[in-house]
């Protein structure tokens, strides 16, 4: 990180007495994490979630995009006979990340496009090629744009049910749809789902059918042998 206001944007902010906190990266990171895992389980709540992250992540990148247009038309004003250095950070500020979800991944994208358009707003600012009132307004947009996806995502809960709880129409689905609501018929029937959306792990499933087919097995021999004595 270039900037302290990427920076601000990573960390985000604890909360303090009537203060509210601010999700930083990393908590999105990690609700994107059991998303992920959510979705593995087959619970179409979690795809939901991850194709409503999908679209945010989208428009976020829209909103960056528009700054950095902005400020290279504003850049683009410096004359021709002058060449601005770049203003990097000689020490800038190297955080650690472990990120398991590709909809992790693409907020880190994001956040670094954003410190790179701080550090030219920054630029653009001290070589008089915009005002104060604009370096600021900016920085908040693109700023508001990212703390708006975060706090998006700190709204995910995990359902605790699956696909197969709402085909048998049972208390779990019952239960997740009085507090999380409906969902689209295509969502709930699994045929549309995020771009990242991982394989769906149906190993339990399959442990219980081999746990039953184990059980019901001895007994029907048993119940052959007993007619072939009979």
């Amino acid at each position: 990180m270039h900037t302290h206001h990427a920076s601000r944007i990573w960390h985000g902010r604890a909360a303090a007495e009537g203060r509210p906190g601010i999700v930083g990266l990393n908590g999105y990171i990690a609700v994107m994490n059991k998303m992920k895992r959510g979705s593995e389980q087959d619970d179409p709540y979690s795809d939901w979630w991850m194709l409503r992250i999908e679209e945010k992540l989208d428009q976020t990148k829209a909103t960056l995009q528009s700054l950095r247009e902005q400020v290279d038309q504003a850049l683009a004003d410096v004359p021709a006979a002058l060449s601005l250095g770049e203003n990097l950070n000689v020490q800038p500020v190297k955080l650690p990340l472990f990120v398991n979800a590709q909809l992790g991944f693409a907020a880190v994208y994001l956040l670094a496009d954003y410190d790179d358009i701080a550090r030219k707003l920054i630029l653009a600012h001290h070589t008089a090629l915009i005002d104060r009132s604009t370096l600021e307004r900016w920085l908040n947009e693109g700023a508001h744009a990212l703390r708006s996806l975060f706090s998006l995502a700190q709204q995910y809960r995990y359902s605790g049910c699956t696909r197969d709880d709402f085909a048998a129409k049972n208390a779990a689905a019952r239960v997740a749809m009085d507090k999380f609501g409906e969902l689209p018929q295509d969502v709930l029937e699994g045929t549309r789902r995020s771009k990242f959306s991982p394989p769906i792990a149906r190993q339990g499933l399959q442990q219980r059918s081999v746990i039953s087919a184990a059980a019901v097995l001895p007994g029907e021999e048993a119940n052959t042998d007993g007619d072939q004595s009979a």
